[in-house]
């Protein structure tokens, strides 16, 4: 069994999986401000993670030493939710001696679409008017990346995609794909498509379901070396720098 977690969103959340199979998963979503951006209120992982991790092996009737492993997002996504998803997993990784594997996040949300085949775009909001995107061709069960995760302007991924994607339909999901959902509209036309995923398994599940086939091939990682994916410097190191 094993117990997928993921922070690097506005939404937190927790799965429990067996075989490819879901036994338990618990989500929860950020309360989200009024304006052009959501506010994604990610602080509030800290606080609600163990919780979840708690009523998820509670819901499943599973103690913590019958984990398999944890399966965690190591990002590109928010700053604080990587570090509070990572240190929570280095503990109990730790405490049970219980293997650990990470997963990108842009991989992810794209591995949990479901109901549709050709170019999928996850799409995160990154503020500063920037978006963390990766590209990936799904057929069936196979996820095909097709670029590495990026962090720029939401135009330069939408140029990059339409001369990539010659005149093919492209799925855009997560809180990005919402936010500038008259942007995909405006350069992919009737080719772009935008959804939140509301409709898909959480990100913990595609975190676990790709961990678990991480670990069928032996791929672990160690707990002390496993760091988050940023992509760019934090506010902390810019403020540094600036300092300097």
């Amino acid at each position: 069994m094993i117990l997928g977690i993921d922070t690097a969103t506005a939404t937190a959340s927790v799965a429990l999986v067996e075989e490819g199979r879901v036994i338990a998963e618990e989500v929860r979503s950020a309360p989200r401000q009024s304006g052009p951006h959501p506010s994604g209120g990610r602080g509030n992982h800290a606080e609600i993670l163990l919780p979840l991790i708690g009523m998820v092996l509670a819901k499943a009737g599973v103690l913590l030493p019958e984990i398999s492993a944890f399966a965690v997002s190591i990002g590109p996504g928010s700053f604080t939710g990587l570090r509070i998803g990572l240190s929570t997993v280095k503990g109990l990784a730790y405490g049970w001696e219980v293997p650990v594997v990470g997963v990108p996040t842009l991989l992810a949300v794209a591995a949990r679409v479901t109901g549709w085949d050709g170019l999928v775009c996850p799409l995160l909001d990154a503020r500063k008017k920037e978006v963390y995107a990766a590209l990936f061709r799904k057929e069936a069960e196979t996820l095909e990346r097709l670029s590495e995760d990026l962090v720029c302007a939401p135009e330069k991924v939408l140029r990059q995609l339409k001369s990539l994607a010659d005149g093919a339909p492209c799925l855009f999901v997560g809180e990005g794909a919402k936010v500038y959902e008259s942007l995909i509209a405006t350069f992919l036309g009737d080719r772009g498509f935008s959804t939140l995923g509301e409709s898909y398994p959480s990100v913990a599940y595609a975190v676990a379901r790709l961990g678990e086939e991480k670990l069928s091939r032996q791929e672990f990682d160690s707990p002390g070396s496993l760091v988050p994916l940023y992509l760019r410097p934090s506010e902390a190191e810019l403020k540094k720098g600036l300092g300097r």
